[in-house]
């Protein structure tokens, strides 16, 4: 797993519109962490514009995948130049598509792959940018006596509860930042005397 402990992305979707010799580029930013959201993004785009000339796009993954497409445009003109606007703002777990009717007038690779970035960077520079931590799904398994303890430790690191069971023993399902997962081990099994049961999950998220 080999995961940044922060990242920057845009959540929300923006729709931006520029002309350039009468060739119009829709550009639009999506949230996306996997190829089958962002398959579904492009088949929505597809069906909407259906008649358009080209739907390009880049996206960049938090483990480091990336892929950009030219959708028949001149090599290089495209994709890649969406991608350099997403990495101009190093944002992560993101996906541009920009959708493009040609007007009749051919604008050459150069003044092409110009708005293209253009495009991409208007709708990335417009949206707004925020700032994500890791952190990793873990089990806590307690006696009630050391209820308080639990709620303390993860208070102060920030971490997130997401649902309590109550049986003979209380089990808290939790987020925790993956940076502090050591920290708040040791704070856990020092106060409650190594009573507490803690079950980290293999799943991720970004909050």
């Amino acid at each position: 797993m080999n995961l940044p402990f922060q990242i920057k992305t845009i959540d929300e979707f923006k729709e931006t519109t520029i002309v350039e010799k009468k060739s119009t580029f829709i550009a639009r930013v999506y949230s996306a962490e996997s190829e089958n959201k962002v398959k579904e993004h492009l088949n929505e785009i597809k069906k909407k514009y259906y008649d358009a000339s080209h739907h390009c796009y880049a996206y960049r993954f938090s483990d480091g995948h990336f892929r950009y497409s030219d959708a028949g445009e001149p090599s290089g003109t495209a994709g890649v130049r969406i991608l350099n606007a997403i990495d101009h703002f190093k944002l992560t777990n993101q996906l541009v598509i920009i959708t493009r009717f040609f007007g009749g007038v051919k604008l050459g690779v150069g003044l092409l792959g110009k708005a293209y970035y253009l495009a991409a960077y208007k709708v990335l520079n417009e949206s707004n940018i925020i700032t994500k931590q890791l952190f990793q799904k873990v089990i806590i398994t307690s006696k009630f006596e050391h209820v308080d303890i639990v709620h303390r430790i993860l208070s102060k690191y920030n971490s997130i509860i997401l649902s309590t069971e109550y049986q003979d023993d209380i089990k808290f399902s939790c987020l925790v930042r993956l940076n502090e997962m050591d920290s708040i081990t040791k704070k856990l099994a020092k106060l409650a005397k190594n009573e507490i049961i803690f079950t980290p999950y293999k799943e991720f998220v970004y909050k």
